[in-house]
């Protein structure tokens, strides 16, 4: 009886133990996903400030027409997810980085149109 009994306390374990590694596991695949989905998000709401200062007279502190010279302001240049940057500015387009502050090699990339809409979020490195 004794034998049967630490057979099972064994069988428990190993069981407890595969548990918690397929729950790691899903953690860390969500954690993931859960970066890139908030990389994502803090790029479209750059893309969003960087078209208001488009839209705003260069006499008032914008752009004039043309994302030329715009910077991303202080508040939105990092957060829990990454750090962002300005890739390029013309008249008609703003590339915009965002840079996982888990992973330095996962990039992702959005580009705003003249329109203020945002054509492309591309991910690499993922």
């Amino acid at each position: 009886m004794g034998q049967q009994q630490l057979l099972l306390i064994i069988l428990g374990v190993i069981v407890v133990g595969i548990a918690i590694a397929v729950g790691a596991t899903h953690f860390g695949a969500y954690s993931v996903e859960a970066n890139k989905d908030g990389i994502t998000g803090s790029l479209v709401n750059i893309g969003a400030d960087a078209y208001k200062y488009k839209l705003y007279p260069s006499i008032l502190g914008g752009g004039g027409r043309s994302y030329v010279n715009y910077s991303i302001p202080s508040r939105f240049a990092s957060d829990e997810h990454g750090t962002y940057s300005v890739a390029s500015a013309t008249v008609q387009t703003c590339v915009l980085v965002g840079t996982s502050s888990l992973n330095a090699s996962w990039i992702a990339t959005c580009t705003v149109d003249s329109l203020g809409r945002i054509d492309t979020v591309l991910s690499s490195g993922w």
